[in-house]
């Protein structure tokens, strides 16, 4: 900062045109010089000093430069983005499944909060062929190929009820028959006397994605309803697999991957995927906070398996842990044969998750004796 008196000086040679004295103070045998007073010699008495004309360049947080490094350096990470995987967590249920067995070929799967979608990846794959895999998440992101998704907030009585709809209809969801017709073919199954493709299945082949989502679930319940009259009507005794389809439990496994989503408070302007304003945060980085919010979803979530799962089913959460954990625990062993505790592999050490595997639901068991 400059003194009055050098501000005096140097005003006085620029309007003045007299030469510039500056006296250097910094020892006793400081001599005096004169400059005369050119726009060149005050531009480097005047500057401010060349560091603070500079613009610094915008360095990122050091929480980023920190995940940016360790994504690096995980082989999960890498290993993920070579198969083609949406994120390193598909290994954590590739770990799981082979140990416990939960996925067989043309099952239905149930896959909450599946965004990004890598466990949803890894269900599709497991379940093929004439398997399907439906994905309920709150924030928007693209479905994995194979795979049916719901946005909206499971927590809702409207998103569960919409789920239930939706998986009622045995054939809903899975993948469509691909018929090609060639000339030569059908003059081949002419020559040998083989029926060809009627007008029903032409009709079939022909009808619009939205044409079949609206219908199939009504006639698929209208279906279930018959083939369950035909059965009791004669007298054959029903199995528990049509007990379970009458009481809507048509669902083989529950995956939840989900956390509790508090709002997103930083990295607003970051417009690049999704509207930020309705992004969410996986953690808020208080451990009891994320704890109990991972306990009210697993509660949500046993509650809807109680609706859906049918007997035999499994059921998988990730979960915070704490201290109200092992209450949650009682209730799994009260409905389920098995009930494992994991921490797989590919899961941070220093991360607080962990899984619940609850192997084969229990048949006849009444809901308030479960959740006492």
């Amino acid at each position: 900062m400059l003194s009055p008196r050098l501000f005096r000086q140097l005003t006085a040679s620029l309007l003045l045109d007299r030469p510039l004295v500056l006296t250097c103070r910094c020892s006793p045998r400081s001599t005096i010089s004169q400059w005369p007073a050119s726009p060149r010699n005050l531009r480097h008495v005047l500057a401010p000093p060349r560091n603070l004309l500079q613009a610094r360049p915008a360095s990122s947080s050091s929480s980023s430069t920190r995940w940016k490094s360790r994504q690096t350096r995980d082989v999960f990470s890498r290993e993920a983005k070579v198969q083609g995987l949406k994120s390193r967590a598909a290994f954590k249920l590739l770990e799981l499944n082979e140990k416990h067995k939960l996925f067989k070929p043309g099952q239905t799967v149930i896959d909450l909060g599946y965004a990004p979608g890598s466990w949803s990846q890894v269900a599709v794959r497991l379940t093929a062929p004439h398997g399907r895999v439906v994905g309920i998440d709150v924030i928007p992101a693209q479905p994995p190929r194979g795979a049916s998704t719901i946005q909206g907030n499971f927590l809702f009585e409207a998103v569960q009820a919409e789920v239930r709809q939706y998986v009622q209809d045995p054939q809903r969801g899975r993948p469509r028959k691909k018929a090609v017709f060639a000339s030569q073919d059908a003059e081949e199954a002419e020559e040998e006397g083989r029926a060809g493709v009627t007008e029903e299945e032409l009709d079939e082949l022909g009808r619009a994605y939205i044409d079949i989502e609206r219908g199939e679930g009504a006639e698929g319940k209208v279906k279930m309803t018959k083939s369950h009259d035909a059965s009791a009507s004669e007298g054959g005794r029903i199995t528990r697999r049509e007990m379970d389809e009458l009481e809507g439990r048509v669902v083989d496994v529950v995956l939840s991957d989900m956390s509790a989503p508090w709002e997103q408070t930083s990295g607003l302007w970051i417009r690049s995927v999704s509207d930020p304003y309705f992004r969410m945060m996986n953690t808020s980085g208080m451990a009891f906070r994320d704890h109990a919010g991972s306990m009210d979803l697993c509660t949500a979530t046993l509650t809807f398996c109680y609706d859906t799962l049918r007997t035999g089913g499994h059921f998988l959460c990730k979960f915070y842990q704490g201290a109200e954990d092992k209450a949650f625990e009682t209730k799994l062993k009260r409905l389920f044969e098995k009930v494992h505790r994991e921490k797989p592999e590919s899961s941070r050490s220093e991360s607080k998750e962990a899984y619940f595997v609850a192997l084969r639901r229990k048949p006849d068991l009444a809901k308030e004796d479960v959740f006492r």
